[in-house]
């Protein structure tokens, strides 16, 4: 069934894979931007657009309210602000679902594998743990899960902490510029920590089938990798640029890294079982350390 689809974070890095996969499916669909620039670009692929931002809670309720099915990637990712962040996060959810109440209409909202489960790889049935406006999200996860009683068919997609590419500016990308900036390729510790990652076309595809097909409650996992230790990334990374491979203190890994210390110190394995045997998805694009040395991330050097 073809849907007409609103997207928040339309023009983003998951969101802007995310609205060209939506469009190959046949479903027709309209962006939530902020700018001209970005405006341009989503319409550049065939997708109508609506003005505002994740503050501007009647652009989020007529977005809402006009589609058929609603994904929600966007988030300000402030940093040096996480409160505002946080409660930004939530209300723009309860916005969303709350158009949606008593219609049956899916509303995917995006999350993390972050601090999901101790010492293993997190899995699909591990709650989430995170609730109330000042938790991480803003517990938006959870507050999305309390309509499902409403009539609102709300599915989490948890992401991988690296969701990769050509043109990624996230997480690898601020590890690669720490690189630069130092003259060292560093990882946190013995570098024995992993992180789970996907392509970004996979995570696209994911999303797009669990609006199409996943029930309310659901819970997806962005996952192709299941755990690639840290050291592995600093040394993939390490010979990309031809820079030496070293531990970082973990008491100096924020003075290192900058903000992304704390997360590349963290432990953020997961599994996509369910999610694969639910959906049928398989991924189909490289692999974390295939994308850096084949210069996602920066230009490959030539002996």
């Amino acid at each position: 069934m073809h849907m007409h689809v609103f997207v928040t974070g339309a023009s983003g890095w998951i969101g802007s894979h995310t609205v060209d996969d939506l469009l190959a499916a046949g479903h027709t669909v309209t962006g939530l931007v902020r700018s001209d620039s970005a405006a341009e670009a989503v319409r550049a692929k065939g997708a109508d657009v609506l003005r505002g931002d994740l503050d501007d809670l009647d652009a989020l309720r007529r977005g809402a309210t006009e589609a058929e099915g609603v994904l929600h990637l966007a988030n300000k990712h402030d940093w040096s602000d996480p409160v505002a962040t946080n409660r930004t996060e939530r209300a723009a959810v309860e916005t969303l679902a709350t158009a949606l109440v008593g219609t049956d209409r899916p509303l995917v909202v995006a999350s993390g594998v972050a601090a999901l489960a101790d010492g293993r790889p997190a899995t699909e049935s591990d709650p989430n743990p995170f609730t109330g406006p000042d938790s991480m999200r803003g517990g938006s996860e959870n507050r999305g899960f309390d309509f499902v009683d409403q009539g609102v068919r709300t599915i989490a997609a948890r992401f991988s902490p690296t969701t990769h590419g050509t043109g990624d500016h996230g997480f690898i990308a601020a590890i690669v510029a720490a690189a630069q900036r130092t003259g060292v390729s560093g990882y946190v510790g013995e570098g024995t920590n992993r992180w789970a990652a996907v392509h970004v076309t996979d995570a696209a595809r994911l999303v797009r089938l669990g609006l199409e097909q996943a029930p309310a409650g659901t819970r997806l996992h962005a996952v192709a990798e299941t755990g690639i230790s840290t050291r592995a990334v600093a040394e993939a990374i390490g010979a990309g640029l031809g820079l030496p491979v070293t531990s970082v203190d973990p008491a100096d890994a924020e003075e290192h890294f900058g903000f992304i210390g704390r997360f590349f110190a963290m432990d953020m394995a997961a599994t996509s079982d369910g999610t694969r045997e639910l959906l049928g998805w398989e991924p189909t694009g490289p692999g974390l350390l295939e994308d850096i040395a084949g210069g996602a991330y920066f230009p490959v050097r030539v002996a």
